[in-house]
């Protein structure tokens, strides 16, 4: 059974230190930096506006959500949801993220490549990733390497939409670090402490394609493909 197998922990054991460590450190630098206001008075909310408002957006919403670090883009909507504490904080850690999902926005209103094949992967991954894991299942269940093959197939489904967000997670981080700057938003030493944060975000969607290809590693090694015999 594959959560029995020594093997499956070897492979999985360094992503999930990996992510681990990640959410620590955002966890961590958010905490830190959410006590240090911006010198603007400015909000999380505003500090959005600003944003879209100097890149000619004016159809694009912004919304209060639940959750923590909940916040996103979505394309669909045109809607910026920004969570309880970044909303209406003036912090400099609810600022680098709600300018970090502007910078989403952005991309979208220019048409970013990246961001758009991400969009283009949302539906399949959603449809990908659970089929993945019924296949290997049975592949699993009836000792079939060709199953586990099918199976490994659809979830690289899943490993490439986590391959294809990291730039595009880099490129809005990028966008809100210069941007909240020029717009008068932080002063350039409030930037570096916002951009802090953007970066240890960062590394979460990191940890995350780490960990999808280690996982991806393994089936694949369980499909026979490195060697062995296949049914």
């Amino acid at each position: 059974m594959l959560f029995f197998d020594p093997l499956y922990l070897i492979f999985a054991l360094p992503g999930f230190i990996i992510a681990l460590i990640a959410e620590m450190m955002v966890k961590g630098t958010f905490a830190k930096y959410d006590r240090v206001s911006a010198s603007s008075g400015m909000t999380g909310a505003e500090a959005a506006y600003r944003l879209l408002k100097d890149a000619g957006i004016d159809d694009v919403s912004i919304e209060e959500t639940n959750g923590f670090l909940s916040d996103h883009y979505d394309p669909t909507a045109k809607t910026l949801r920004l969570s309880h504490g970044v909303f209406h904080s003036q912090s400099l850690s609810a600022i680098g993220v709600a300018c970090h999902e502007a910078g989403h926005a952005i991309q979208h209103f220019e048409h970013y490549s990246p961001l758009e094949l991400r969009s283009a992967l949302v539906p399949i991954a959603q449809i990908s990733s659970p089929l993945s894991y019924f296949l290997i299942l049975i592949g699993f269940l009836f000792q079939s390497q060709s199953m586990v093959l099918w199976g490994a197939i659809a979830f690289g489904a899943a490993v490439l939409f986590s391959l294809v967000t990291l730039p595009v997670e880099y490129d809005a981080s990028q966008r809100a670090k210069k941007l909240m700057q020029t717009a008068g938003i932080v002063n350039s030493y409030e930037a570096s402490s916002a951009g802090a944060v953007l970066n240890a975000a960062f590394m979460t969607y990191v940890a995350s394609a780490v960990n999808s290809l280690l996982i991806l590693l393994y089936y694949l090694v369980r499909a026979g493909v490195f060697g062995g015999r296949r049914d």
